[in-house]
């Protein structure tokens, strides 16, 4: 096995070891960050109903309104507190934080500040 196919099997492994400790209700649903190498996406599900509440990411024309890359903290941090606003907008003031197999540093950790100062509590 090469070393890229090592480290996307080991991200697998541990993504799959977090949501099996983390599942998201209507009353505290999931907020789950995917994070590539250009953009940073967001979103709160609830997967009892195995529906999408509120979204967002660096695609997003709310987002690119602002002017800002999608690959960097700032960017990420806004991403936060936008999915945070809409999701207190539809009713979610909790939820569970799903760092899908990433580490809690760096754009995670920002884009979760960024839904803590939206309003969102975990």
């Amino acid at each position: 096995m090469n070393k890229q196919k090592a480290k996307k099997a080991a991200l697998k492994r541990r993504e799959c070891r977090v949501r099996s400790k983390i599942f998201g209700t209507a009353e505290r649903p999931r907020l789950s960050v995917h994070r590539t190498n250009a953009h940073i996406y967001a979103q709160v599900i609830d997967d009892v109903d195995s529906k999408t509440i509120c979204t967002c990411s660096t695609l997003d024309p709310e987002f690119r309104a602002t002017g800002k890359l999608g690959s960097n903290k700032e960017a990420a941090e806004l991403v936060g507190q936008i999915v945070g606003k809409r999701a207190v907008e539809a009713g979610v003031t909790e939820v569970q934080f799903d760092r899908g197999g990433r580490i809690y540093h760096g754009r995670v950790k920002a884009l979760a500040d960024g839904a803590r100062s939206a309003g969102l509590k975990f």
